[in-house]
């Protein structure tokens, strides 16, 4: 595990707060589970954040539109890491305004053709649009499926069944397995 990295997908107050639109009901469950997996990975944890200053002349105007409870200045505390994420990484936060958070931010950070762990939320949005561009990008993934909180039992199922069809770039585990 000495050269893998957990990568920690917006474990925001948006995704976590019931009261939000967008709040996954799997949140503090999926918390427990990557709280798990960063004791293991030390100094080897980054942790993203979706930030919502995309370019509105693009599709995204469209999308602020549709989801107007999220359309805050990036300061606003939906934005804000939840309380237990605080201290996850000593790593500053990758903050971006996309779904998928693979790019050259992060792969300069977790290295080209690296091993890395993700997790976080939500399964069928961000984690996976992450996951298929890492594997693109060459990256050896492993989707931590009980350390993923999906917008539904039944969005985060079919998540982790189109991740799972990209072996050998892209394999699930459960915690349990990635720490055995």
């Amino acid at each position: 595990m000495s050269d893998e990295w957990l990568v920690v997908i917006d474990p925001q107050n948006i995704f976590a707060s019931p009261e939000s639109e967008w709040g996954s009901p799997f949140f503090a469950g999926a918390m427990e589970n990557i709280a798990r997996l960063a004791e293991r990975f030390g100094e080897r944890v980054l942790v993203t954040r979706w930030m919502p200053t995309a370019d509105r002349s693009t599709s995204w105007g469209e999308y602020f539109t549709a989801w107007p409870f999220a359309d805050q200045p990036p300061t606003d505390e939906l934005f804000d890491l939840v309380p237990e994420a605080g201290s996850l990484s000593a790593q500053p936060t990758l903050d971006l305004p996309t779904f998928g958070k693979w790019g050259g931010e992060l792969e300069t950070i977790v290295g080209r053709g690296a091993h890395v762990v993700l997790a976080g939320v939500s399964t069928d949005c961000c984690v996976l649009s992450t996951a298929l561009a890492g594997a693109d990008a060459g990256a050896h993934l492993t989707v931590a499926t009980d350390a993923c909180a999906g917008s539904s039992a039944e969005n985060h199922a079919a998540a982790l069944h189109v991740m799972g069809l990209y072996p050998p770039q892209i394999t699930l585990a459960t915690t349990a397995e990635i720490l055995a």
